[in-house]
């Protein structure tokens, strides 16, 4: 049985996003140009996103220092030895209802059977809220 309401293709906004990381894929040879362009996908952001984006990547930065700043899927990210450790996805990428913190599969986050990969986020952060996910990245990071 098809769902009348999934017709099988991708949404502009994923078709947006499969072509960033296409682009990202092609020029992802220079540290310089990949911590470019995690400041211009921040810098790009609407203004209540862009603060977000920029206190979770002094969150990011403070943790752990060792990563590598780029982009993933036109998201700003932080890497180690070329994979996808975190990533900020902000809400306006999809037009959902509120921006997301998340852990790829490089993340060494495995904590028995279940563990949290991702994490709603707004503006309305807490110092503690920031320090769990500072805690977090130290982990992930290894």
């Amino acid at each position: 049985m098809v769902d009348a309401t999934n017709s099988g293709t991708f949404s502009p906004e994923e078709k947006k996003a499969m072509r960033a990381r296409a682009k990202e894929l092609k020029v992802a040879t220079d540290k310089g140009n990949d911590a470019a362009a995690n400041e211009q996908a921040i810098a790009a952001l609407p203004d209540d996103e862009r603060q977000l984006a920029e206190r979770i990547r002094a969150m990011v930065v403070a943790s752990a220092p060792h990563l590598d700043p780029k982009t993933y899927y036109g998201f700003p990210a932080w890497a180690r030895d070329g994979k996808v450790i975190c990533f900020f996805k902000p809400k306006s990428k999809f037009k959902v209802r509120y921006s997301t913190f998340e852990f790829d599969t490089a993340a060494s986050l495995d904590d028995g059977a279940v563990w949290s990969t991702a994490f709603a986020v707004n503006n309305d952060l807490t110092d503690a809220d920031v320090a769990m996910l500072g805690a977090l990245v130290a982990k992930a990071a290894g």
